[in-house]
């Protein structure tokens, strides 16, 4: 895995992206891009205006832009990323403004090989998509890429269980700059009122728990990550005398990234790119088996 450019990826940082995981799409062609761009455009417009037919190629509201992204992939076996963006122009402004992006999605592979191998030559395997903008638009996105390449699209959930392993992996990567805290943010059960529980650690201290825990650099145990979880619950009731273990893990934010249960993610880190993608491909692709 070469490293990936960071002005090329620079749209990936820092926002907000609801995951979904995607099945195989049939009959996919990436020829056909500056096509489907059209057609899915006259979709949406044709979807906005109550199902009037809209003609194909007419200069509507909504620009649809479809690209790939060779940089966003694992290996040779994977596809390369595909970029799906919207812009809308208002109807006032004059030719020469610039069209304001209003939704982006993008489907991707990292290092998703094994299933990608196992799918017939028609299909073309991007089980992970990410969105960012209004779900008005994910839904249309969504349902016209189903029509046309009889997929399905599915919202990617976290469990507590990975949300653990995602902070002890992102906890322990060195960073070439200074990283912010790492914190656990729990939620309470069976309370009358709703009660969150934030839990920071300082970076420095979260890694040297962690160098301490891992016994094999570049490989990561289920008992590892135990191990490491409980030496922050038994701290923390040290302190407070809550046992955290009771409660549920529903956000973990680090310097590489942070993720939420209800599947939204915020890769803060160019560095580490791949590796945040490859665990969710392999979450994508766990949730289509």
């Amino acid at each position: 895995q070469e490293s990936v450019d960071p002005q090329k990826t620079a749209f990936v940082l820092c926002k907000a992206w609801t995951l979904y995981s995607v099945t195989p799409l049939y009959g996919f062609r990436r020829a056909r891009l500056r096509d489907y761009a059209r057609l899915l455009s006259a979709f949406i417009a044709a979807e906005k205006q109550k199902g009037m037919a809209v003609e194909v190629g007419v200069e509507l509201d909504i620009k649809v832009a479809l690209s790939s992204l060779a940089e966003l992939r694992g290996s040779e076996l994977d596809q390369a990323a595909l970029l799906v963006q919207l812009s809308s122009r208002s109807r006032a402004s004059s030719k020469n403004s610039e069209d304001k992006l209003v939704w982006s999605g993008w489907f991707c592979s990292m290092f998703g090989d094994d299933f990608s191998e196992n799918v017939p030559e028609d299909f073309t395997c991007l089980p992970l998509f990410l969105t960012h903008g209004a779900e008005s638009y994910t839904s249309l996105v969504g349902s016209w890429f189903q029509k046309t390449f009889d997929c399905c699209f599915r919202r990617l959930a976290i469990s507590p269980l990975n949300l653990s392993w995602m902070v002890a992996m992102w906890a322990g990567c060195k960073l070439d700059r200074a990283a912010s805290a790492v914190e656990l943010v729990f939620s309470m059960p069976r309370l009358s009122q709703p009660l969150d529980i934030s839990y920071a650690i300082h970076p420095e201290d979260a890694k040297a728990l962690w160098d301490t825990v891992q016994k094999t650099p570049g490989e990561i145990t289920q008992g590892e990550v135990d191990v490491f979880m409980d030496c922050l619950y038994a701290h923390f009731h040290r302190h407070f005398k809550i046992h955290l273990s009771a409660a549920k893990l529903v956000k973990v934010s680090t310097g590489v990234a942070s993720a939420h249960c209800d599947g939204i993610v915020k890769i803060l880190h160019s560095q580490y790119l791949p590796e945040v993608l490859m665990l969710l491909t392999e979450l994508a692709i766990s949730q289509i088996q």
